[in-house]
């Protein structure tokens, strides 16, 4: 349990039963005590209590008077009255009027530890139970935002089940691109985690401001107006999408629903129109490959400054890029078995926090293919810097190699050099490189008495057991194994002994 109250004038005794619950083994983080009922209700009235132990008779407010005025509070504590022999009739109407359990002074340890274990129990009980009916809440808010066509009946059950356990009062649904984050158990707000690539916050009218200046400071998000109810949960959230939209767009951060829409004129809208028509949308495809780099980039420049200056909606974006990636697929799908997962992560645009940071991405994506579209058209120069490359490494195999060594020595880029040597060889590097040293191996084990460490410094290998490891997972046997292999079958065949 979190906070336990010890309401008793006495401070003897407060101390003494503090000293038994630090003692009980059960859990306790705060202990509070104070000496009066008034005390008291000041204290519940301003923060949630687990468990509360007060005695009877007590100045200014009595047992009984506290717990008469804690039915009146919307969260209430576990409580068990302490009272003397003579009050026990008193200690009877406290539990008639709600209080779980009664102590007799003087108190005896046992049974105070007794209580609280299971008090403990119950809570931790109450806290998981309500913890999986707000998942279970949750995933109906999820299926109330998608969900268009929801009926009135099951709008009724929700409103039946949830409304009132989930405090949607007066709220703002605020929207912004997922993170992963371990958000705390207890929060002033409803957070759904990626709803179709957003993360959602639901979040009470008076934590709107303190939200957006702590948790989501700096984050470019969408936020809703005021609203109250599930009824009107899937307005707010689709306001607060659009807002975010927006956000996401022009980089501002927060962006409002309420917020008015710039004034574009007629001239910048037209070229906003003209930079997602049939015309450009063809150009910005014909020019990957080519050997027109800086129109390239200039193209795209002019989709993206009319996109954050709203001269096109963040619609006519997302329908723009859809169209692109299509054709991109469609055209040159040969190129693209390596990039596809990358186009793929590129295409959930709002994943990402803003159109800045989406733009980097994809102009690095796109002009990494645009040098791999264009090296194909120069397939003879760059088939003889391959040939080039792999003399180098049957030359300098025994060596400390790698392919950024190699790529350097061909003075070709690291990223075009790895393609391009995949698609001539057919191998990545590493496997071309390995499969090289292994057949030397073999033939210093089938043809020397080198030993297996001076055969591993020969074909590049500092570590003798990286190499046994290597070659037995490469040939099924370890270098030794194959060598006396290699042997026996030599001398089955008639070959004798070996020198």
């Amino acid at each position: 349990m979190k906070t336990v109250l010890i309401v008793e004038d006495e401070k003897m005794i407060r101390q003494g039963i503090r000293a038994m619950i630090q003692r009980s083994g059960v859990p306790v983080e705060v202990i509070m005590e104070c000496g009066n009922g008034e005390m008291a209700l000041d204290i519940l009235r301003s923060q949630s209590v687990d468990v509360m132990l007060t005695d009877i008779r007590m100045p200014k407010m009595t047992g009984v008077e506290l717990v008469q005025h804690i039915q009146e509070l919307d969260e209430k504590p576990m409580i068990v009255a302490v009272s003397g022999y003579a009050d026990f009739s008193y200690a009877v109407e406290m539990l008639r009027m709600g209080a779980r359990e009664y102590l007799l002074k003087p108190v005896e340890r046992e049974k105070l530890w007794e209580i609280l274990r299971r008090l403990e129990q119950e809570i931790s009980e109450n806290r998981e139970s309500s913890r999986t009916s707000k998942r279970l809440g949750h995933q109906q808010l999820k299926y109330l935002m998608l969900n268009e066509r929801i009926t009135e009946e099951e709008l009724h059950t929700l409103q039946t089940e949830y409304e009132s356990e989930l405090a949607l009062h007066a709220y703002q649904a605020c929207v912004l691109n997922p993170k992963d984050v371990d958000m705390p158990q207890e929060q002033p707000y409803i957070y759904l985690h990626n709803i179709e690539g957003d993360d959602v916050y639901l979040v009470p009218e008076k934590n709107t401001q303190l939200l957006l200046k702590n948790e989501l400071a700096h984050e470019h998000v969408g936020v809703s107006l005021l609203h109250s109810g599930i009824r009107e949960l899937r307005t707010a959230y689709k306001e607060a999408l659009g807002a975010r939209h927006r956000a996401f767009c022009t980089g501002r951060t927060p962006v409002y629903v309420k917020d008015p829409a710039k004034h574009v004129p007629d001239d910048f809208r037209g070229q906003g129109q003209r930079q997602i028509g049939t015309e450009m949308k063809l150009q910005r495809v014909q020019l990957v490959g080519t050997d027109k780099t800086e129109e390239l980039v200039k193209a795209w420049n002019g989709l993206f400054h009319a996109v954050k200056n709203e001269w096109i909606t963040p619609d006519d974006f997302v329908g723009c890029m859809d169209d692109f990636f299509k054709e991109v697929q469609k055209t040159y799908r040969n190129v693209l078995s390596d990039e596809q997962e990358n186009m793929q992560r590129l295409e959930a645009y709002y994943a990402y926090p803003s159109l800045e940071v989406w733009q980097a991405a994809f102009m690095e994506w796109l002009l990494k293919l645009h040098e791999q579209i264009n090296s194909r058209f120069d397939s003879s120069k760059n088939q003889q810097k391959i040939k080039q490359a792999i003399a180098y490494i049957q030359e300098n195999f025994d060596r400390d190699l790698n392919m950024a060594v190699v790529s350097n020595h061909i003075s070709m880029n690291y990223s075009l050099f790895s393609y391009l040597f995949k698609e001539y060889t057919g191998s990545n590097f590493v496997n071309y490189l390995k499969a090289i040293r292994m057949e030397e191996a073999k033939r210093l084990l089938a043809e020397t008495d080198l030993r297996i460490i001076e055969i591993s410094a020969k074909i590049g290998y500092d570590n003798e057991k990286h190499f046994m490891k290597i070659f037995k997972a490469s040939c099924g046997v370890s270098p030794s194994e194959y060598r006396k292999n290699v042997q026996n079958d030599h001398f089955f065949r008639g070959g004798g002994k070996i020198d």
